[in-house]
């Protein structure tokens, strides 16, 4: 979706010194019925420059700004985004690693979109603000270059540090820029240079391991030998028939409407089978969850049936089973036969997959896991602790204290975008723990991303611990905005 009331970015501009008032007027009229962007019309013609420009659109979006003729594509991982897709949205992802694309956009506020890419993916989408003239122009031209099996496709001010990470021979005349990668404005470069990661609270969070915050909702007790289906989805009227059908059937179900109710569930009252929405409203989507439980010592043997659009372009249904290790997956629209039979085989399937028997050796080893982590990190030893927090995320996906001392470490070491990942995870299983929202928030000024980063300031402002830090976090966010 679109932020509501985006400031105008003729007036942004003006803000920041790229052009007069006079130039902009002048600019409006020259471009009344063109259907390029203002931003772009005016560093295409040179009024103004493509950095300038960036800054503005990275102030307006709240995300970074990518310039286009920096950067070097590795051409096959274009084949993650269908050429339409990329043409119809004005997409182009311009890093793709094992579970993130980084991604230039038009429109970075596009929420269908990324949703919808992070579905057919696997992967988290960061989104990146891109001049809608430069993805026009490149984006064929890169899709083609793939199509002919050339390897990359390198910007022509691309710097030749990049160049050489790529192994890429140097061009006759090379273009050096001082800054390298996201453009953001001013008050951002400010904002992160101002900022740190802090490791006071390592070792600090509440013992249980995997809280779940939030009260927990009426549930039908449990029979002996009686099977537990959770049915999660947004649409009330899905849930129900779902419901009157397994009840019929002789199952016992909870339901939820979004994905943090479900992990509260699935914490409290851990089900037989679950079926899934994979869109769900928020920024927990069920194919987040299938991916976290699949992988897991504590949750992986619970049968899980994916129930979702299959969009235009995307990959079938076999390749969605085989990126969220799913059990089985229904197309929306569906019939409630599909469902129940798909559910049905997926149980027997499973029934090979026997549950832990001891759900407290799990939680021991994890927590050996933490105490190992951050003895490691106490001893100076960085990358065994890393190691041992990760093992311990594997055992259990629901231990928050792991994710976020994770979370911390990985933002120590400058992998910002790991630590992000970790920090959100932590939260969505405990959403009131100040010093994960502390430090998400300095990760999201780090990269760049403003409206992230003040979301997030503003969820730990009502989550801080006195009125001095109540009234430090206020000052920040009076700088970012």
């Amino acid at each position: 979706m679109e932020i509501p009331n985006k400031k105008p970015i003729g007036k942004i501009l003006v803000q920041q010194r790229a052009l007069s008032e006079v130039e902009l007027e002048r600019a409006l009229e020259a471009g009344q019925g063109s259907p390029v962007p203002l931003a772009s019309r005016l560093a295409e013609s040179g009024a103004i420059s493509k950095v300038a420009a960036l800054k503005a659109l990275s102030e307006q979006n709240g995300v970074p700004g990518v310039d286009l003729d920096q950067v070097c594509l590795k051409l096959s991982d274009l084949e993650i985004v269908p050429r339409q897709v990329a043409m119809q949205h004005k997409l182009l992802p311009v890093l793709v690693r094992d579970d993130k694309v980084h991604l230039a956009m038009a429109t970075p506020t596009n929420r269908k979109i990324i949703d919808e890419i992070e579905f057919a993916t696997g992967k988290r989408v960061f989104p990146y603000v891109a001049l809608a003239a430069q993805l026009a122009k490149i984006i064929p031209v890169v899709y083609e270059m793939n199509e002919r099996g050339e390897s990359h496709y390198v910007g022509p001010t691309c710097p030749p540090e990049v160049r050489r990470k790529a192994a890429i021979a140097p061009p006759k005349r090379v273009i050096t820029r001082n800054q390298i990668g996201a453009i953001v404005d001013d008050a951002m470069q400010r904002a992160a240079a101002d900022t740190d990661i802090s490791d006071a609270d390592f070792g600090k969070a509440p013992r249980d391991l995997s809280v779940i915050a939030g009260p927990g909702a009426l549930r039908p007790p449990r029979q002996p030998g009686e099977r537990t289906v959770l049915v999660v989805d947004d649409e009330v009227e899905i849930r129900n028939i779902l419901r009157l059908v397994l009840e019929q059937r002789g199952y016992r179900v909870l339901e939820a409407d979004r994905g943090e109710a479900a992990l509260r569930i699935l914490k409290e009252d851990v089900p037989d089978a679950i079926v899934l929405d994979a869109m769900l409203p928020g920024e927990l989507h069920g194919f987040d969850i299938a991916r976290q439980l699949k992988g897991s010592e504590r949750y992986g043997h619970i049968p899980i049936v994916i129930v979702s659009a299959v969009y235009r372009g995307w990959r079938f249904a076999e390749d969605l089973k085989a990126s969220y290790k799913v059990d089985a997956y229904v197309e929306k629209p569906f019939r409630v036969t599909d469902v129940i039979d798909a559910l049905e085989r997926a149980i027997e399937q499973g029934q090979g997959k026997a549950a832990p028997q001891d759900p407290e050796r799990i939680s021991a080893e994890a927590e050996k896991k933490l105490s190992a982590g951050i003895a490691a990190y106490q001893a100076g030893k960085f990358d065994e602790a890393i190691g041992f927090l990760r093992e311990g995320t594997k055992i259990d996906p629901l231990a928050y204290r792991l994710h976020f001392h994770l979370g911390l470490l990985l933002g120590k070491r400058g992998q910002i975008y790991d630590a992000i990942s970790e920090l959100e995870t932590a939260l969505r299983i405990n959403d009131r723990h100040f010093p994960a929202l502390k430090n998400l928030a300095v990760l999201y000024q780090k990269a760049g991303f403003r409206n992230k980063a003040v979301e997030v300031w503003e969820r730990a402002l009502r989550q801080a611990p006195d009125e001095p830090t109540r009234q430090q976090i206020k000052e920040i966010l009076v700088g970012l905005l």
